[in-house]
């Protein structure tokens, strides 16, 4: 069973900074690409910034310059750094993977539970 388990949301002040992680457990071949998608409140999911298993990044153009996304390989762990947020990011983070489980399995997408960011002051 493949796990995802995000952490490092909560409630930040316009401006402020947050870090999320993103750490993938269980029995697995390789992971590919990780990324991170958001829902705000009546709005549909997007696409918040990926990267692949050998470091290439694409970011949503409304977090450009303001959002980091990295990954630690050997920890299985994918990683956003959100500086200068504004109200807007205010959503649920959801971190996501493709994942090959086995030599006899092919690539799936695994999502994490969420995890809540605000904005407010």
């Amino acid at each position: 069973q493949v796990q995802l388990v995000e952490s490092g949301g909560g409630l930040v002040q316009p401006g402020g900074s947050l870090r999320l992680s993103c750490a993938a457990s269980g029995s697995m071949l390789s992971i590919n690409a990780m990324g991170w998608h958001r829902q705000a409140p009546g709005k549909q999911r997007e696409l918040v910034a990926a990267i692949t298993s050998d470091g290439i990044t694409n970011y949503a153009d409304s977090v450009k310059g303001r959002f980091t996304i990295s990954r630690d390989n050997a920890k299985n762990t994918v990683y956003l750094q959100m500086n200068s947020l504004k109200p807007e990011d205010t959503a649920v983070y959801y971190c996501k993977a493709r994942i090959r489980r086995s030599i006899s399995s092919w690539w799936e997408d695994y999502w994490g539970q969420g995890t809540q960011v605000t904005v407010s002051s």
